[in-house]
Protein backbone atom coordinates (compact mmCIF):
# COMPACT_ATOMS: atom_id res chain seq x y z
CA UNK A 1 0.00 0.00 0.00
CA UNK A 2 1.26 3.86 -0.48
CA UNK A 3 1.60 6.03 2.15
CA UNK A 4 -1.64 7.85 0.41
CA UNK A 5 -3.67 4.63 0.76
CA UNK A 6 -1.96 3.50 4.51
CA UNK A 7 -3.73 6.56 5.75
CA UNK A 8 -6.87 6.47 4.10
CA UNK A 9 -6.95 3.09 5.47
CA UNK A 10 -6.56 4.29 8.85
CA UNK A 11 -8.93 6.83 8.78
CA UNK A 12 -11.98 4.59 7.62
CA UNK A 13 -10.64 1.94 9.91
CA UNK A 14 -10.89 4.56 13.34
CA UNK A 15 -14.14 5.68 11.79
CA UNK A 16 -15.46 2.15 11.37
CA UNK A 17 -14.11 0.96 14.94
CA UNK A 18 -15.60 4.35 16.72
CA UNK A 19 -19.37 3.70 15.20
CA UNK A 20 -18.73 -0.29 16.31
CA UNK A 21 -18.12 1.31 19.70
CA UNK A 22 -21.19 3.54 19.53
CA UNK A 23 -23.44 0.48 18.14
CA UNK A 24 -21.85 -1.56 21.08
CA UNK A 25 -22.83 0.38 24.10
CA UNK A 26 -26.44 1.83 22.34
CA UNK A 27 -26.84 -2.02 22.63
CA UNK A 28 -25.66 -2.37 26.19
CA UNK A 29 -27.69 0.96 27.29
CA UNK A 30 -31.02 -0.50 25.48
CA UNK A 31 -33.78 -0.55 28.07
CA UNK A 32 -34.81 -4.23 26.93
CA UNK A 33 -30.85 -5.45 26.92
CA UNK A 34 -31.12 -4.10 30.75
CA UNK A 35 -34.28 -5.45 31.64
CA UNK A 36 -33.05 -9.13 30.19
CA UNK A 37 -29.49 -8.64 32.42
CA UNK A 38 -31.21 -7.71 35.39
CA UNK A 39 -34.00 -10.22 34.69
CA UNK A 40 -34.83 -13.71 36.37
CA UNK A 41 -35.26 -15.71 33.59
CA UNK A 42 -36.89 -18.68 32.60
CA UNK A 43 -37.79 -21.28 29.74
CA UNK A 44 -37.23 -20.13 25.96
CA UNK A 45 -36.25 -16.48 27.34
CA UNK A 46 -33.59 -17.90 29.53
CA UNK A 47 -32.20 -20.45 27.04
CA UNK A 48 -32.07 -17.56 24.27
CA UNK A 49 -30.67 -14.84 26.34
CA UNK A 50 -27.45 -17.48 27.18
CA UNK A 51 -26.92 -17.97 23.77
CA UNK A 52 -27.21 -14.11 23.17
CA UNK A 53 -24.59 -13.07 26.25
CA UNK A 54 -22.51 -15.68 24.99
CA UNK A 55 -22.97 -13.76 21.48
CA UNK A 56 -21.68 -10.66 23.14
CA UNK A 57 -18.88 -12.24 25.11
CA UNK A 58 -17.61 -12.84 21.84
CA UNK A 59 -18.74 -9.57 20.24
CA UNK A 60 -16.04 -7.56 22.58
CA UNK A 61 -13.61 -10.28 22.68
CA UNK A 62 -13.58 -9.77 18.69
CA UNK A 63 -13.93 -5.60 19.07
CA UNK A 64 -11.21 -5.66 21.52
CA UNK A 65 -8.81 -7.79 18.63
CA UNK A 66 -10.14 -5.44 16.35
CA UNK A 67 -9.30 -2.27 18.19
CA UNK A 68 -5.55 -3.90 19.47
CA UNK A 69 -4.59 -4.10 15.66
CA UNK A 70 -5.47 -0.35 14.84
CA UNK A 71 -4.07 1.04 17.41
CA UNK A 72 -0.84 -1.07 16.69
CA UNK A 73 -1.11 0.50 13.02
CA UNK A 74 -1.74 3.90 14.13
CA UNK A 75 1.93 3.87 16.42
CA UNK A 76 3.73 2.43 13.44
CA UNK A 77 2.50 4.92 11.42
CA UNK A 78 3.03 7.79 14.34
CA UNK A 79 7.19 6.97 13.75
CA UNK A 80 8.97 5.97 10.89
CA UNK A 81 6.46 4.19 8.01
CA UNK A 82 7.28 0.57 7.28
CA UNK A 83 4.62 -0.08 4.58
CA UNK A 84 5.28 -3.69 4.33
CA UNK A 85 3.99 -3.57 7.98
CA UNK A 86 1.34 -1.58 7.69
CA UNK A 87 0.04 -3.13 4.69
CA UNK A 88 -0.20 -6.26 6.79
CA UNK A 89 -1.91 -5.28 9.47
CA UNK A 90 -4.60 -3.16 7.73
CA UNK A 91 -5.11 -5.59 4.76
CA UNK A 92 -3.77 -8.64 5.89
CA UNK A 93 -4.66 -11.91 8.55
CA UNK A 94 -3.18 -9.61 11.58
CA UNK A 95 -5.28 -10.71 13.87
CA UNK A 96 -4.63 -13.43 15.59
CA UNK A 97 -7.04 -14.91 17.69
CA UNK A 98 -5.02 -17.61 20.39
CA UNK A 99 -6.97 -20.20 22.38
CA UNK A 100 -5.34 -18.29 25.67
CA UNK A 101 -7.59 -15.45 24.79
CA UNK A 102 -10.74 -16.69 24.89
CA UNK A 103 -12.34 -15.54 27.30
CA UNK A 104 -12.86 -17.71 30.34
CA UNK A 105 -17.27 -18.49 29.59
CA UNK A 106 -16.20 -19.01 26.58
CA UNK A 107 -13.71 -22.29 26.79
CA UNK A 108 -13.70 -25.21 26.88
CA UNK A 109 -11.39 -28.70 27.75
CA UNK A 110 -10.89 -29.47 24.10
CA UNK A 111 -9.26 -26.09 22.68
CA UNK A 112 -9.04 -25.23 19.17
CA UNK A 113 -6.33 -24.20 17.55
CA UNK A 114 -5.49 -20.54 16.80
CA UNK A 115 -6.26 -18.76 13.36
CA UNK A 116 -5.13 -15.46 11.97
CA UNK A 117 -7.97 -13.26 10.61
CA UNK A 118 -8.05 -10.15 8.75
CA UNK A 119 -9.99 -7.02 9.34
CA UNK A 120 -12.70 -6.98 7.28
CA UNK A 121 -13.05 -11.10 9.23
CA UNK A 122 -13.50 -9.57 12.23
CA UNK A 123 -16.13 -7.28 11.11
CA UNK A 124 -18.18 -9.80 9.85
CA UNK A 125 -17.98 -11.56 12.53
CA UNK A 126 -18.97 -9.12 14.63
CA UNK A 127 -21.57 -8.26 12.78
CA UNK A 128 -22.97 -11.63 12.84
CA UNK A 129 -23.12 -11.94 16.91
CA UNK A 130 -24.12 -8.05 16.86
CA UNK A 131 -27.13 -9.32 14.81
CA UNK A 132 -27.65 -12.45 17.15
CA UNK A 133 -27.97 -10.45 20.26
CA UNK A 134 -29.95 -7.65 18.86
CA UNK A 135 -32.51 -9.84 17.72
CA UNK A 136 -32.91 -11.54 20.83
CA UNK A 137 -33.46 -8.27 22.57
CA UNK A 138 -35.74 -6.72 19.94
CA UNK A 139 -37.58 -10.08 20.56
CA UNK A 140 -38.28 -9.84 24.05
CA UNK A 141 -38.81 -6.23 23.96
CA UNK A 142 -41.65 -6.54 21.71
CA UNK A 143 -43.22 -9.12 23.21
CA UNK A 144 -42.91 -7.20 26.59
CA UNK A 145 -44.60 -4.15 25.06
CA UNK A 146 -46.95 -6.16 23.32
CA UNK A 147 -48.54 -7.64 26.83
CA UNK A 148 -46.89 -5.55 30.12
CA UNK A 149 -49.03 -2.52 28.74
CA UNK A 150 -52.56 -4.65 28.73
CA UNK A 151 -51.52 -6.43 32.38
CA UNK A 152 -51.20 -2.85 33.43
CA UNK A 153 -54.48 -2.39 32.13
CA UNK A 154 -55.65 -5.25 33.80
CA UNK A 155 -54.10 -4.04 37.18
CA UNK A 156 -55.94 -1.21 36.52
CA UNK A 157 -59.35 -2.76 36.18
CA UNK A 158 -59.26 -5.18 38.69
CA UNK A 159 -58.44 -2.66 41.41
CA UNK A 160 -61.40 -0.76 40.30
CA UNK A 161 -63.36 -4.04 40.53
CA UNK A 162 -62.19 -4.34 43.87
CA UNK A 163 -62.63 -0.98 45.40
CA UNK A 164 -66.50 -1.57 43.96
CA UNK A 165 -66.09 -4.95 45.97
CA UNK A 166 -64.51 -3.57 49.33
CA UNK A 167 -67.65 -1.08 49.28
CA UNK A 168 -70.41 -3.36 48.58
CA UNK A 169 -68.38 -5.40 51.92
CA UNK A 170 -68.65 -8.57 49.80
CA UNK A 171 -66.44 -11.25 48.40
CA UNK A 172 -66.57 -12.75 44.69
CA UNK A 173 -64.59 -16.02 43.59
CA UNK A 174 -64.72 -15.22 39.95
CA UNK A 175 -62.67 -11.98 40.87
CA UNK A 176 -60.10 -13.76 42.57
CA UNK A 177 -59.91 -16.43 40.04
CA UNK A 178 -59.63 -13.63 37.34
CA UNK A 179 -56.90 -12.31 39.74
CA UNK A 180 -55.14 -14.98 39.95
CA UNK A 181 -54.98 -15.96 36.06
CA UNK A 182 -53.58 -12.48 35.68
CA UNK A 183 -50.97 -12.60 38.07
CA UNK A 184 -50.03 -16.37 36.67
CA UNK A 185 -49.36 -14.40 32.92
CA UNK A 186 -48.02 -11.77 34.45
CA UNK A 187 -45.21 -13.97 36.09
CA UNK A 188 -44.68 -15.56 32.69
CA UNK A 189 -44.35 -12.56 30.55
CA UNK A 190 -41.58 -11.46 32.93
CA UNK A 191 -39.49 -14.08 33.55
CA UNK A 192 -40.20 -15.38 29.68
CA UNK A 193 -41.38 -13.05 27.20
CA UNK A 194 -40.79 -15.24 24.13
CA UNK A 195 -42.25 -17.76 25.69
CA UNK A 196 -45.46 -16.29 26.17
CA UNK A 197 -46.24 -14.97 22.50
CA UNK A 198 -49.05 -16.96 23.07
CA UNK A 199 -50.86 -15.67 26.36
CA UNK A 200 -52.65 -12.48 24.71
CA UNK A 201 -55.61 -14.76 23.68
CA UNK A 202 -55.63 -15.86 27.50
CA UNK A 203 -55.25 -12.02 28.46
CA UNK A 204 -58.02 -11.11 26.19
CA UNK A 205 -60.49 -13.43 27.19
CA UNK A 206 -59.63 -12.42 31.07
CA UNK A 207 -60.08 -8.78 29.73
CA UNK A 208 -63.15 -9.81 28.60
CA UNK A 209 -64.38 -11.79 31.94
CA UNK A 210 -62.96 -9.00 34.22
CA UNK A 211 -64.70 -5.99 32.09
CA UNK A 212 -67.96 -8.67 32.77
CA UNK A 213 -67.51 -8.64 36.35
CA UNK A 214 -66.70 -5.25 36.91
CA UNK A 215 -69.92 -4.42 34.86
CA UNK A 216 -72.00 -6.84 37.56
CA UNK A 217 -70.34 -5.06 40.48
CA UNK A 218 -71.15 -1.60 39.53
CA UNK A 219 -74.95 -3.07 38.57
CA UNK A 220 -74.90 -4.22 42.58
CA UNK A 221 -73.59 -0.99 43.60
CA UNK A 222 -76.71 1.06 41.89
CA UNK A 223 -78.85 -1.53 43.00
CA UNK A 224 -77.91 -0.99 46.98
CA UNK A 225 -79.31 2.34 46.02
CA UNK A 226 -82.26 1.91 44.50
CA UNK A 227 -83.13 -1.95 45.73
CA UNK A 228 -86.23 -0.33 47.26
CA UNK A 229 -87.78 0.91 44.15
CA UNK A 230 -86.90 -1.76 41.87
CA UNK A 231 -88.36 -4.07 44.58
CA UNK A 232 -91.30 -2.20 44.63
CA UNK A 233 -91.35 -1.96 40.84
CA UNK A 234 -90.88 -5.61 40.60
CA UNK A 235 -94.00 -6.32 42.87
CA UNK A 236 -96.52 -3.56 40.47
CA UNK A 237 -95.14 -5.51 37.14
CA UNK A 238 -95.92 -9.29 39.10
CA UNK A 239 -99.23 -7.68 39.77
CA UNK A 240 -99.54 -6.84 36.34
CA UNK A 241 -98.68 -10.76 35.58
CA UNK A 242 -101.58 -12.24 37.81
CA UNK A 243 -104.29 -9.63 36.07
CA UNK A 244 -102.59 -10.75 32.60
CA UNK A 245 -103.02 -14.23 33.84
CA UNK A 246 -106.73 -13.89 35.67
CA UNK A 247 -107.59 -12.29 32.26
CA UNK A 248 -106.24 -15.53 30.27
CA UNK A 249 -108.36 -17.73 32.07
CA UNK A 250 -111.66 -15.91 31.96
CA UNK A 251 -111.05 -15.97 28.17
CA UNK A 252 -110.65 -19.45 28.08
CA UNK A 253 -113.74 -20.08 30.33
CA UNK A 254 -115.27 -17.58 27.44
CA UNK A 255 -113.84 -19.78 24.72
CA UNK A 256 -114.71 -23.13 26.14
CA UNK A 257 -117.99 -22.22 26.36
CA UNK A 258 -118.60 -20.97 23.04
CA UNK A 259 -116.32 -22.49 21.00
CA UNK A 260 -116.00 -26.00 19.93
CA UNK A 261 -112.94 -28.16 20.64
CA UNK A 262 -110.68 -25.32 20.15
CA UNK A 263 -106.96 -25.99 20.08
CA UNK A 264 -105.68 -23.68 22.90
CA UNK A 265 -102.25 -22.72 24.33
CA UNK A 266 -101.54 -23.78 28.33
CA UNK A 267 -102.77 -21.50 30.41
CA UNK A 268 -99.91 -19.07 32.29
CA UNK A 269 -99.68 -19.61 35.74
CA UNK A 270 -96.84 -18.26 36.86
CA UNK A 271 -97.62 -15.29 39.31
CA UNK A 272 -97.97 -17.26 42.77
CA UNK A 273 -94.25 -18.29 42.37
CA UNK A 274 -92.96 -15.28 41.10
CA UNK A 275 -94.35 -13.46 44.11
CA UNK A 276 -92.33 -16.08 45.99
CA UNK A 277 -89.08 -15.17 44.29
CA UNK A 278 -89.34 -11.93 44.91
CA UNK A 279 -89.76 -12.08 49.04
CA UNK A 280 -87.18 -14.60 48.99
CA UNK A 281 -84.60 -11.68 47.35
CA UNK A 282 -85.00 -10.59 51.11
CA UNK A 283 -82.83 -13.39 52.39
CA UNK A 284 -79.83 -12.11 50.56
CA UNK A 285 -79.80 -9.56 52.82
CA UNK A 286 -76.45 -7.86 52.00
CA UNK A 287 -75.11 -9.56 49.92
CA UNK A 288 -75.65 -6.97 46.92
CA UNK A 289 -73.61 -9.45 43.87
CA UNK A 290 -75.64 -12.68 44.76
CA UNK A 291 -78.75 -9.76 45.23
CA UNK A 292 -78.33 -8.73 41.20
CA UNK A 293 -78.00 -11.14 39.34
CA UNK A 294 -81.32 -12.99 40.77
CA UNK A 295 -82.89 -9.27 40.94
CA UNK A 296 -81.70 -9.50 37.26
CA UNK A 297 -83.11 -13.19 36.70
CA UNK A 298 -86.21 -12.38 38.38
CA UNK A 299 -87.24 -8.88 36.33
CA UNK A 300 -86.40 -11.03 32.89
CA UNK A 301 -88.67 -13.71 33.97
CA UNK A 302 -91.34 -10.94 34.74
CA UNK A 303 -91.20 -9.79 31.52
CA UNK A 304 -91.48 -13.06 30.07
CA UNK A 305 -94.48 -13.93 32.12
CA UNK A 306 -96.40 -10.94 31.01
CA UNK A 307 -95.82 -11.51 27.47
CA UNK A 308 -96.43 -15.51 27.40
CA UNK A 309 -99.78 -14.26 29.50
CA UNK A 310 -100.82 -11.73 26.97
CA UNK A 311 -99.77 -13.77 24.16
CA UNK A 312 -102.01 -16.51 25.57
CA UNK A 313 -104.89 -13.88 25.79
CA UNK A 314 -104.66 -13.08 22.28
CA UNK A 315 -104.19 -16.85 21.18
CA UNK A 316 -107.58 -17.72 22.61
CA UNK A 317 -109.36 -14.45 22.05
CA UNK A 318 -108.85 -14.79 18.40
CA UNK A 319 -110.89 -17.36 18.29
CA UNK A 320 -114.19 -15.45 19.44
CA UNK A 321 -112.30 -12.96 16.96
CA UNK A 322 -112.32 -15.52 13.95
CA UNK A 323 -116.10 -16.33 14.91
CA UNK A 324 -117.17 -12.88 14.34
CA UNK A 325 -115.60 -12.03 11.68
CA UNK A 326 -117.19 -15.34 9.92
CA UNK A 327 -120.84 -14.13 10.81
CA UNK A 328 -119.87 -10.65 9.30
CA UNK A 329 -119.00 -12.24 6.18
CA UNK A 330 -121.90 -14.58 6.32
CA UNK A 331 -124.11 -11.19 6.97
CA UNK A 332 -122.61 -9.51 3.97
CA UNK A 333 -123.10 -12.83 1.65
CA UNK A 334 -126.60 -12.45 2.52
CA UNK A 335 -126.91 -8.68 2.07
CA UNK A 336 -125.56 -9.74 -1.59
CA UNK A 337 -128.65 -12.25 -2.47
CA UNK A 338 -130.73 -10.03 -1.46
CA UNK A 339 -129.52 -7.29 -3.75
CA UNK A 340 -129.60 -9.53 -6.79
CA UNK A 341 -132.79 -10.41 -6.20
CA UNK A 342 -132.46 -14.10 -5.02
CA UNK A 343 -133.70 -13.64 -1.43
CA UNK A 344 -136.53 -16.39 -2.22
CA UNK A 345 -133.66 -18.90 -3.33
CA UNK A 346 -134.44 -22.41 -1.31
CA UNK A 347 -131.08 -23.50 -2.00
CA UNK A 348 -129.67 -20.26 -1.07
CA UNK A 349 -131.76 -19.54 1.95
CA UNK A 350 -130.80 -23.48 3.19
CA UNK A 351 -127.44 -22.48 2.93
CA UNK A 352 -127.58 -19.61 4.28
CA UNK A 353 -129.51 -21.17 7.38
CA UNK A 354 -127.04 -23.71 7.83
CA UNK A 355 -123.97 -21.41 8.65
CA UNK A 356 -126.13 -18.96 10.61
CA UNK A 357 -127.05 -21.96 12.68
CA UNK A 358 -123.66 -23.30 13.08
CA UNK A 359 -122.25 -19.55 13.85
CA UNK A 360 -125.15 -18.76 16.13
CA UNK A 361 -125.06 -21.69 18.18
CA UNK A 362 -122.61 -22.24 21.38
CA UNK A 363 -120.32 -23.81 21.10
CA UNK A 364 -119.73 -22.65 17.50
CA UNK A 365 -117.76 -25.55 15.39
CA UNK A 366 -115.67 -22.96 13.58
CA UNK A 367 -114.20 -25.62 10.63
CA UNK A 368 -117.78 -26.98 9.69
CA UNK A 369 -118.96 -22.70 9.90
CA UNK A 370 -116.05 -22.15 7.54
CA UNK A 371 -116.70 -24.66 5.38
CA UNK A 372 -120.40 -23.96 5.23
CA UNK A 373 -119.91 -19.54 4.22
CA UNK A 374 -117.29 -20.83 1.64
CA UNK A 375 -120.44 -23.26 0.00
CA UNK A 376 -122.66 -20.30 0.32
CA UNK A 377 -119.82 -17.81 -1.26
CA UNK A 378 -119.10 -20.30 -4.38
CA UNK A 379 -123.08 -20.35 -4.68
CA UNK A 380 -123.75 -16.71 -4.91
CA UNK A 381 -120.61 -16.63 -7.20
CA UNK A 382 -122.34 -18.82 -9.79
CA UNK A 383 -125.29 -16.70 -10.06
CA UNK A 384 -123.77 -13.44 -10.58
CA UNK A 385 -121.72 -15.90 -13.13
CA UNK A 386 -124.92 -16.75 -14.37
CA UNK A 387 -126.39 -13.09 -14.63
Amino acid sequence: MSIDGVDFELRRRAEERDRISDDLLDLDSHPGYQLLKGARLTGETRRRWDEAQSRAVTLWWLFDAYRGVLDRAQELRAGKPDLAALTGLLAGPSVELKPENVPVEKRSLLRAAGESITLDTVVARMDAAYRDVAETVAAADDAWSALLPRLDDADVARRSAQDLLRDLDGNDPDLDRIGAEIDRIRAAVTTDPLGSTTLGGELDGLLAELAARRGLLEQAARLRAEYSDRARRLGDRIAQVAEAENEARSVRDTVLVKIDSPALPALPDQAAALRDRLSALDTAGDRWLELVERLTGLERAVDEALARARTATEAMAGLIGRRDELRGRLEAYHAKVVRLGHAEDAALGEMYGEARALLWTAPCDLRQATVAITAYQRAIGRIGVAE
